[in-house]
């Protein structure tokens, strides 16, 4: 079915989000709890309970974590070609919702189950959430207020960019918000009460959203369009010959226009051939003008690789940050204090730092940038995706410094919060690239196929877990010598080099910047 098309919008009225669009982002950030409640503390879970080792079990977290990020690309195909956005998203949060209740029976039956049986309902999360996510937000977007991109003109592409931008800013601030909830509480519940508990309750509330999402279906517009893509490998081998004739051929390649998803591919040859001809070769040019994943995915491809260094940052909180937290005096009120801080709870701090840097952004640094640069946004999407790198490189220099600071005084001595700056200026970093990534990739798709941008925005996370995992495996290898030992990731609180590792990160992590702010010259 298709909705109705909604009222003209002009310029000059103020942007907002429809009420489908916020019950879907309040969906969403009710998944991130029980995801968050789920991933914060998987760490812990599995030197803990399982008895894995620090190095073992974080790159575990890493491929978990990769997996489920990767996924979205083969979901979004299925969304977006064979099936629709809606369907995709029924099926996902069915097995999503089985991963979980199979984790939890997991953790309350541990004691007679093979230790690699565990990685059967995680999995399955990841298979659940590979679909639910990138067709969520995708279906959320659907239900903005802006008109049909290719009306008479009532709603202006500005007004058109502020509604999108508002809804991308308010769809990370909801998911951040479900983010520190499962962050806080379900670590806490998880430490102090019980693992069974602690995961029975993101079951639960997985469920409950789910259940709500179904019952307000008739107030849900779909509009999608449906393509049918040509087999992967055929479509890699034309986007690439096409690349090389481009160049050999003299041809014109003009990018697709989201106000017109009938042009999506389309080439000009320069050729000396006579203009009556142009009907027919415009007929047969449209009869293969359906959408090729593997071209957009080649177009993009150079930015998104640039990405990476920031998705293996983004993974540290998880792993060895929670690992570090766990060598250092987490209690509250001395040694005789009653409560004791869950390592995984500091993660909740960067989820904070959004939370209060998100509604500032558009009230206080866009007007403020706007006045130096003479953007309506204040600065460009990707200029906005470089602070944010530059933000999660400082980030890992004082990791870093106050992972050598509690080498040389004592873990035991040093208070956890020492680990607090790193953490905020995590944050504050992903309000800018986090962001800006997800409006940049949805922005540079047909809209057909956003799906698909949004798939490529999780994606840079997937291939930046495997990232990070093969960078543990290879320094591990490499520092740990003919001992047997673990060099810089030992369990060996004497003996682990962290600090080194963060440099590490952050001198390739500045390669990656150097580069990326060239390719921008080019977008």
């Amino acid at each position: 079915m298709s909705a109705k098309k909604p009222p003209a919008t002009t310029a000059s009225s103020t942007a907002r989000l429809s009420r489908p669009c916020v019950l879907i982002i309040v969906v969403a950030s009710v998944e991130r709890f029980a995801y968050k409640g789920v991933a914060s503390n998987l760490v812990t879970y599995l030197t803990e309970v399982v008895e894995m080792s620090t190095s073992a079990a974080a790159k575990s977290v890493s491929t978990w974590s990769g997996v489920t990020s990767m996924l979205p690309l083969l979901s979004a195909v299925l969304a977006d070609s064979y099936w629709d956005r809606y369907s995709t998203i029924t099926a996902s949060s069915l097995l999503y919702v089985v991963g979980l209740i199979g984790l939890t029976l997991w953790a309350l039956l541990h004691t007679r189950m093979p230790c690699s049986t565990l990685f059967f309902p995680l999995y399955l999360i990841s298979i659940g959430q590979g679909g639910y996510n990138p067709s969520l937000q995708a279906f959320g977007a659907d239900q903005l207020d802006i008109g049909d991109e290719d009306d008479d003109g009532s709603t202006t592409e500005e007004h058109r960019s502020k509604v999108k931008s508002l809804f991308f800013q308010w769809w990370y601030f909801g998911i951040c918000s479900g983010s520190l909830l499962g962050n806080t509480t379900m670590s806490y519940v998880q430490d102090t009460v019980g693992w069974g508990l602690g995961f029975a309750i993101p079951s639960a509330v997985m469920a409950f959203s789910v259940a709500a999402f179904f019952c307000c279906t008739p107030l849900y517009k779909q509009k999608q369009v449906r393509v049918v893509h040509k087999p992967c490998r055929d479509s890699i081998l034309k986007a690439l010959r096409s690349l090389i004739a481009n160049v050999t051929a003299r041809k014109i390649v003009l990018p697709s226009r989201d106000d017109d998803d009938s042009d999506i591919v389309c080439e000009l040859e320069l050729q000396e051939k006579p203009l009556k001809l142009a009907d027919q070769k415009h007929e047969e040019a449209m009869s293969e003008a359906t959408p090729s994943v593997a071209k957009i995915i080649l177009r993009l491809l150079p930015i998104w690789t640039m990405l990476l260094m920031f998705a293996v940052i983004f993974q540290q909180p998880m792993t060895f940050f929670t690992k570090q937290g766990m060598l250092m005096d987490h209690r509250i009120g001395g040694a005789t204090a009653a409560f004791v801080i869950p390592p995984a709870m500091l993660q909740s701090s960067i989820t904070v730092s959004i939370i209060l840097l998100m509604p500032l952004y558009d009230r206080m640094v866009v007007p403020i940038t706007s006045l130096v640069t003479g953007h309506d946004k204040g600065i460009t999407v990707l200029q906005r995706i470089g602070v944010g790198m530059v933000l999660s490189i400082v980030a890992m220099a004082i990791a870093a410094v106050v992972e050598a600071r509690r080498r040389v005084g004592g873990g035991a001595r040093m208070s956890i919060f020492w680990l607090l700056p790193q953490y905020v200026l995590l944050g504050v970093s992903d309000v800018f690239t986090v962001v800006g990534m997800q409006e940049f990739f949805y922005t540079q798709v047909p809209s057909a196929m956003r799906t698909v941008g949004i798939a490529l925005y999780l994606s840079v996370f997937g291939v930046g877990s495997f990232v990070g995992a093969f960078l543990i495996t290879a320094l591990e290898m490499a520092t740990a010598g003919g001992g047997g030992g673990h060099g810089w990731f030992s369990d060996d609180p004497r003996e682990a080099h962290l600090d080194r590792y963060y440099w590490f990160l952050a001198l390739l992590s500045c390669v990656s910047f150097v580069v990326f702010t060239h390719l921008c010259k080019y977008y």
